[in-house]
């Protein structure tokens, strides 16, 4: 690629660079950090509109693709986000959404970097030392190094926790910090994060998806790999265990529906550590259980994404249903290890950013690396009368995250700023006030085009031994306007992968297993492989039950409506009566089937029998979640997804690119809307397709533990029922024999056993045959028996035995059903049809008594508040 090629490039991005500052120019009372003639620094180019040696890799790509090129690479990106099941939950909607990542990379060059990663370390070094004090002697409040009222005023600071330390000669086990650049392009410290950070699964997930977008760039440039920051972390966790040996190590979580609960789960599953909740541990005996079916497990190391607060009932905040009870006297005995250490939220108090300068000094010895964005804690007085002179012209923020968001001076009116004032006077400890970086820009896909936008990164450390080892990327925010100040995903933010160029090549390949060691005084040793057992909670087995059953009721639900689908298609060419007639049962048995009432059988089926279209498409689906019927295709998928989404950590990767192409094949049935022509073969047979190979890797990838079993054994029980309800249809059958014997051929179609019956029954299909494949055949996998047998192995296989009886009912109800014959005999039939009823009964208890048995859930924690009301103590 010529040098001209990338002097164009230059030049037709840098003049948005460059008139950046006039063309965004506002008066400085409503734009501080963006007045007219000033220029922000560009990650891309200088101010010449010059690229950057840094970014000639990516600018070559760039003018080598165009912007057809870019526009396909961020298609590909989108894909793969969907495909990997990446999602970002918003806080205050709940609405779950596709993670968003911008196709061209934030690029870091070498030597920028290590002056980046010295001070990164460093602040993480100060920062375990001031936790370290402040849950220790406190000689820094009592030096007058940090204001009391900084730290004891603050919701972080947890006093219970007073003295609680970790195995370790660091307390701070991750420490995270937001960046931006300043004018001058150097870095600035926005924030802390120490509670429970998050977005390292997603700075992976974002490296995974664009090495694999846009792979020969990736391969072709010296980018320091991410993935030895987690094998770091994994073998810090291990060491944590209070005791040697390998060690039991858990992700608690907030659960599924955390706003970051796919960072939570793939985090999980790059650790190779479970995802547990609350409900999951236990303490006994002062020291902490996982729930598991068979028992009890000990836990050694906590993970924690839960909030201190928020993570023990018994002694934080009464109302918690996200945490364990007692888990701060299992800290305090030390019989379990609890990162980030509880209580470590209070290092996230900006108003610590003034005092750091001189304890920096006082501490290490040398001055603070990184500076921090001008801020003003307005607990001292000249700071507050400061900020109160500046509201128009800076940020205020609250010093604790859970007393509410960033506060823009200038976007406030004058009846605003004066409430706020008010506020930081009636209690000006509790607030800062920081002044607005111009942060820098890079480029990024708006549209057709490449826009700058402003950016932060953000960092992730972990501690390694007497010191940290940071990851050599990151997680880099985007903002959606130019003149975007806070750069958050649940305000709508995309992200950036973070290349980190190498003075060497780097080799992007895969990185081999890490050595897992544990101390043994000051010696390593090699703990070998793990010798765990795979514990499965009550919790995770009843979810994964249920992925078996909404799987197998998919599957059922896509087979049947291609039969309908059919006989549709069939009977319009050249109207039969004989056809006619079976899909008017077939549509009954839909609604039967599916739960869909009133549907085909209700009041108002008449009108809906003669013009099915709008009725079929509701129990499809449509896009929209809210107007899902319960037991429509749609809602089914739904509830498999979230069913998934709950126990991601059981399951393989490669999971999430098969439920993509479920929401695709659904998303082009559900675009039929009520077309007379119903066409939604297609779509159908890609939701089929998808739904097998689900079925394939959940079978053939997943190992066969407890959880596999139940697994398993939800799939048959469904496919049971949803046997017997066909069976039911084809016996009831219609009364024009042609029609009866279209309706028994569609109910074999449905039951895939098609084939399999016109070999094996040449002379034709009746209510016997039919009885004979689908009920009693021990060796069709369609066949009610070959389902009872299946779960009958697999609940053997977890070794619980009080199913016995309910098993035994169901042989005899299947034992009972009569044999009608080969002719039309309606009260045979009906007899038989009475069995079957007896049948489908005995599968329900069956069902009832596995979910008693196996998914014996501890009970719901019950809120403590009106004791703490009585006793005062627990904090309300």
């Amino acid at each position: 690629m010529s040098d001209t090629a990338l002097e164009d490039l230059g030049r037709q991005y840098s003049p948005t660079v460059a008139g950046l500052g006039i063309e965004l120019g506002r008066s400085p009372a409503t734009a501080p950090h963006l007045r007219s003639g000033d220029l922000r620094h560009d990650e891309m180019v200088d101010t010449r509109g010059t690229v950057r040696e840094s970014w000639r890799g990516v600018g070559t790509a760039l003018v080598r693709v165009g912007p057809a090129g870019l526009r396909d690479r961020a298609r590909t990106v989108a894909r793969l986000l969907a495909d990997d099941g990446a999602t970002y939950r918003a806080p205050t909607t709940g609405i779950e959404r596709h993670w968003s990542l911008d196709p061209l990379p934030m690029v870091v060059d070498a030597e920028q970097w290590t002056g980046l990663e010295r001070g990164l370390v460093q602040r993480a070094e100060l920062l375990d030392h001031v936790l370290t004090d402040l849950y220790g002697e406190r000689r820094l409040i009592a030096q007058g190094l940090i204001p009391p009222e900084v730290v004891y005023a603050h919701p972080g600071f947890v006093r219970q926790v007073d003295g609680v330390r970790l195995p370790s000669s660091r307390q701070l086990f991750l420490a995270s910090t937001d960046l931006a650049r300043d004018a001058a392009g150097a870095w600035r410290v926005l924030g802390d994060r120490t509670q429970a950070p998050s977005g390292a699964g997603y700075a992976m997930e974002n490296r995974g998806v664009l090495s694999r977008a846009l792979p020969g760039l990736y391969r072709g440039t010296g980018v320091h790999r991410i993935a030895p920051f987690f094998h770091t972390m994994r073998r810090a966790l291990q060491r944590l265990a209070p005791e040697h040996g390998p060690a039991r190590v858990v992700l608690l979580t907030p659960g599924a529906h955390s706003e970051t609960a796919f960072d939570q789960a793939f985090l999980s599953s790059l650790l190779g550590f479970p995802l547990v909740e609350g409900a999951d541990l236990t303490v006994r005996d002062g020291r902490v259980w996982q729930r598991s079916l068979s028992g009890l497990e000990p836990v050694d190391v906590i993970l924690r994404r839960v909030d201190s607060d928020f993570c023990d009932p018994l002694e934080l905040r009464a109302n918690s249903r996200l945490g364990v009870p007692g888990l701060i006297e299992a800290s305090r005995l030390g019989t379990v290890a609890v990162v980030n250490s509880l209580g470590s939220g209070v290092l996230e108090n900006p108003g610590l950013f003034a005092a750091l300068p001189r304890l920096c000094r006082a501490i290490l010895g040398e001055d603070l690396r990184l500076d921090s964005a001008e801020t003003f804690w307005c607990g001292q007085d000249d700071a507050r009368r400061h900020v109160l002179a500046s509201l128009d012209r800076l940020v205020i923020k609250p010093i604790s995250r859970a007393a509410g968001s960033s506060v823009l001076g200038w976007t406030l009116d004058a009846a605003a700023r004066e409430a706020l004032r008010r506020r930081i006077d009636a209690d000006p400890g509790a607030w800062v006030g920081q002044e607005a970086l111009p942060m820098s820009t890079a480029p990024t896909l708006d549209g057709d085009a490449l826009a700058p936008r402003p950016v932060t990164l953000r960092s992730f450390a972990v501690a390694d031994g007497d010191s940290y080892e940071l990851m050599r990327g990151g997680l880099t925010r985007v903002g959606r306007d130019r003149d975007s100040v806070v750069l958050s995903t649940a305000r709508g933010a995309a992200s950036k992968d973070v290349w980190v160029l190498s003075p060497a090549e780097v080799d992007p390949g895969a990185a081999g297993p890490a050595r897992l060691v544990g101390t043994n005084g000051d010696d390593r040793v090699d703990l070998g492989p793990e010798t765990l057992s795979a514990a499965v909670s009550p919790r995770v087995a009843h979810d994964l039950y249920w992925l078996g059953r909404y799987a197998e009721r998919a599957e059922s639900l896509t087979r049947l409506l291609r039969v309908v689908d059919n006989r549709w298609r069939d009977l319009h060419p050249a109207p039969e009566p004989a056809l006619a007639e079976c899909l008017v049962v077939l549509l009954q048995v839909l609604t039967t089937v599916t739960a869909t009432y009133p549907g085909f059988v209700g009041e108002g089926s008449t009108r809906r029998l003669a013009a099915p279209e709008a009725e079929l498409a509701i129990v499809i689906g449509s896009e929209d979640p809210d107007q899902d019927r319960i037991g429509s295709l749609a809602y089914d998928l739904r509830n498999l997804r979230q069913l998934a989404t709950a126990v991601r950590d059981q399951l393989s990767r490669e999971t999430w690119t098969v439920l993509a192409g479920l929401e695709r094949g659904l998303a082009a049935v559900g675009a039929v809307g009520d077309r007379r022509d119903l066409d939604v073969t297609g779509g159908l047979n890609a939701i089929m397709q998808a739904i097998l190979a689900l079925s394939g890797l959940m079978s053939e990838n997943l190992v066969h533990d407890e959880g596999w079993y139940l697994l398993d054994a939800g799939r048959r029980v469904e496919r049971a029922l949803q046997t017997v309800g066909l069976l039911r249809v084809g016996l009831t059958g219609a009364a024009n024999r042609a029609a009866d014997e279209l309706v028994t051929e569609s109910v074999l179609i449905a039951a895939d056993s098609i084939i399999t019956h016109r070999r094996r029954y040449p002379a034709g299909a009746g209510p016997g045959t039919l009885l004979d494949l689908l009920l009693r055949d021990p060796g069709n996998p369609r066949s009610v028996r070959f389902q009872r047998r299946r779960i009958d192995a697999d609940l053997s296989a977890v070794g619980i035995d009080p199913v016995a009886v309910a098993l035994a009912e169901l042989d005899a109800a299947l034992d009972r059903v009569p044999d009608p014959g080969a002719t039309p005999d309606n009260d045979a039939r009906a007899t038989a049809v009475a069995a079957l009823t007896t049948v489908e009964d005995r599968l329900l208890a069956l069902h009832e008594r596995v979910d008693a048995v196996h998914f014996a859930a501890a009970p719901p924690l019950q809120p403590l508040e009106q004791y703490a009301a009585a006793s005062g103590a627990v904090p309300a």
